[in-house]
């Protein structure tokens, strides 16, 4: 009997050490025009994913505006917390994990790590009006025990300028949101982020430049992580905090790894091959080591049937050899 005792107790203890080893296999869920259905999930589940980040959306006109425009009418459903709240519970009910990722998008496309303020009563103003946007989406998070929170996403210069207000917000959505925290930060901004200690995940958008060949194979592609690779888990080690690729994913075209953040209308030949090969590596680089959590891949739409494709040079992997690579790495890891 004591050894049949025993054999249970290893037994369940070899079961919560798979469970804490276990990787954020994530997609990066899309916001649409429409509610989630099961069918949409269901091509999520088939990839073996076990988590998904939710992404709501606050618009701001014009780079120099301090104002942030959110949960309104005249956004599409999934980028309010209406439609977040459906997606959150659609996707928990499925039995995955969800990221709630509130993001902002600047007019004309700008990029959002340029926001910056050109006198102090315009950063007061972006504050107030950041801390709106966040904590209606922090409440959100834990109204759905959501299981991870990001507080932003590449706000460099907002970061850099305002570090008090970063630190008060953390504390301030630390008051309403019980979960676990992140940052999106930047491939190239991350190592300047002040406020890691602070919070849960050192989570980075990982589009490192790896190699400027226009057929880059897997083993130059895992050469090219060796510039960017031990930095990110000396961080690790010195944070003491897990490592996030809160977005991490590669266009199916030529020179894939050469700018991978590239989110333009650039009509590079499709290369599937290229796209299959730098997924395989940051998977063999990344997904083994113990410092690492997981990531969650760009993009992934919910209108499965109807995306990506053997045409098609965007970043999402669906119907596309790299959705195979994606689903085998998740089933495994």
């Amino acid at each position: 009997m004591k050894k049949l005792g025993l054999a249970i107790l290893c037994l369940l203890q070899f079961s919560c050490s798979s469970q804490a080893t276990k990787k954020i296999n994530g997609v990066s869920f899309v916001a649409s025009r429409e509610e989630v259905a099961q069918e949409h999930v269901d091509a999520v589940l088939a990839v073996h994913a076990n988590h998904a980040a939710v992404m709501p959306f606050g618009f701001i006109r014009n780079i120099s505006s301090p104002q942030i425009i959110h949960n309104t009418d005249r956004q599409w459903f999934g980028e309010t917390k209406k439609g977040a709240q459906q997606y959150v519970d659609m996707l928990h009910k499925n039995g995955i994990s969800v990221l709630i990722k509130p993001q902002i998008w600047i007019s004309q496309g700008e990029f959002t790590g340029t926001l910056k303020m050109d006198s102090e009563e315009d950063w007061k103003l972006l504050e107030a009006s950041y801390e709106d946007f966040i904590i209606t989406y922090a409440e959100l998070a834990e109204e759905t025990q959501a299981d991870i929170f990001c507080i932003g996403t590449e706000l460099e210069q907002f970061v850099k300028n305002r570090p008090r207000f970063w630190s008060e917000l953390i504390a301030k959505i630390r008051k309403v949101y019980d979960g676990k925290l992140t940052y999106a930060a930047n491939w190239d901004e991350y190592t300047r982020t002040p406020f890691w200690g602070e919070i849960d995940y050192i989570g980075i958008d990982a589009y490192f430049p790896l190699s400027e060949d226009k057929n880059p194979t897997k083993d130059g592609l895992k050469k090219g992580w060796q510039k960017w690779k031990p930095a990110i888990a000396e961080l690790s080690k010195k944070k003491g905090k897990p490592v996030l690729f809160t977005e991490f994913g590669y266009r199916s075209m030529n020179f894939t790894a050469k700018k991978p953040w590239l989110v333009d209308r650039h009509e590079a030949e499709v290369n599937l091959d290229a796209q299959v090969n730098a997924t395989q590596a940051i998977f063999e680089e990344f997904w083994t080591e113990d410092w690492f959590a997981g990531g969650y891949v760009w993009k992934w739409f919910i209108a499965h049937e109807e995306v990506g494709g053997a045409d098609d040079n965007r970043f999402t992997p669906q119907n596309k050899p790299a959705e195979k690579t994606l689903k085998e790495w998740y089933q495994k890891s």
